[in-house]
């Protein structure tokens, strides 16, 4: 059985304040009960010059088109009319991240109970007790499940341990994490402007909450939580390149999220200038019975080292970066020569043993 709550738009001509009939209270509430329960609403709305009035869907059905043309209209909620011995009540709204939720485990006619237990994906929740209600000050993702309750009947009732039937309860996301973006771009020269906008949302169902920005860069706080999700700094300089983030969280601190690290990078105009070229290109050498094709003027081919020509020096060459180059490559020639003098040394050593030992072999 599905119900909804109307508000009609009329002005009251003697400006007293109204309020809803005192015939419905309650809560928002899923209310499960017995078929012998009373059942109780409750209209919700601000206060101002309206009249509330709460109808099911039968009482509903007989107006005219032009009786609703003034009317509002809430969410639909289901009643569940329950006749097990014990039942679990749950929140009917959606259930966001941060919200705080009651559980109460009710028994028929509201005998009282004893040794209750409750219970989620069928692990106990803590320690069998007489309350019969339990609470979450603020739910996370990780709460959703199937819940249910167990207990005793003290007096009267059959004694025996009952078990409520599961409700599932599902936490919603909140807002998501939220992305930091540069405007115009996270690549800046010195001087420039730059925005930083933290970028989220919040469902439709909780679009009156309000969330909190705070800035941060390389691990300090750059501006600490306010309403606007727009950091601005009106001249960057190179000081301001390193790595931003930011955190959305809400009026309480329930919730709260980070957003990725941004790089921001800001060049000064002369770090910006294309840097010189190190090495210049090589020539191309001529073949040995060709003449080379560059002008005279250009730029004569690097020498090369050589152990015949002992007057070379790298310090000719004019690119340091070469000069360094061209003496360790010296050097390990250098070296290359010591060893294969050594080695040849030795060789020769070893063939005049060679050469001396069958000698002396045949002597004997």
């Amino acid at each position: 059985m599905s119900y909804w709550v109307i508000l009609q738009e009329r002005e009251d001509p003697l400006g007293a304040t109204p309020c809803c009939p005192s015939s419905f209270s309650g809560s928002p509430w899923a209310m499960p009960s017995s078929a012998a329960g009373f059942l109780q609403m409750q209209c919700e709305a601000a206060a101002r010059a309206e009249e509330h009035s709460c109808h099911s869907a039968d009482a509903g059905a007989g107006a005219s088109e032009a009786d609703f043309r003034s009317y509002s209209f809430s969410q639909p909620f289901h009643l569940i009319v329950s006749y097990d011995w014990l039942i679990l009540q749950g929140p009917a709204k959606p259930v966001f991240e941060g919200d705080p939720v009651v559980l109460h485990c009710r028994a028929w006619q509201d005998w009282p109970l004893t040794q209750v237990t409750f219970y989620r994906d069928g692990s106990a929740l803590g320690p069998t007790g007489p309350s019969r209600d339990f609470s979450i000050a603020a739910v996370q993702e990780a709460d959703s499940g199937n819940y249910h309750c167990s207990g005793v009947f003290r007096s009267p009732g059959s004694g025996s341990l009952e078990t409520a039937s599961a409700v599932a309860i599902t936490v919603q996301e909140l807002f998501p994490a939220p992305v930091l973006r540069a405007t115009p771009s996270a690549e800046l020269q010195e001087g420039s402007p730059v925005t930083l906008t933290c970028q989220t949302k919040l469902p439709l169902q909780r679009s009156a909450a309000r969330l909190l920005f705070s800035f941060y860069k390389d691990g300090r706080m750059m501006r600490s939580k306010g309403l606007s999700a727009e950091f601005q700094l009106p001249t960057v300089s190179e000081a301001h390149s390193g790595s931003y983030w930011c955190e959305a969280a809400t009026e309480d601190n329930q919730v709260w999220k980070q957003s990725p690290q941004l790089e921001l990078r800001v060049q000064s105009p002369s770090s910006s200038a294309a840097p010189p070229t190190l090495n210049p290109p090589q020539p191309k050498s001529a073949a040995p019975d060709t003449a080379p094709t560059e002008p005279l003027e250009s730029r004569p081919p690097l020498p090369t080292p050589s152990a015949v020509d002992p007057g070379f020096s790298p310090l000719a060459v004019p690119d340091p970066h070469l000069h360094h180059q061209m003496n360790t490559l010296l050097k390990h020639m250098q070296d290359v020569r010591a060893l294969l003098g050594h080695l040849l040394m030795e060789l020769r050593e070893l063939s005049g043993r060679l050469k001396t030992g069958p000698a002396k072999s045949q002597a004997q």
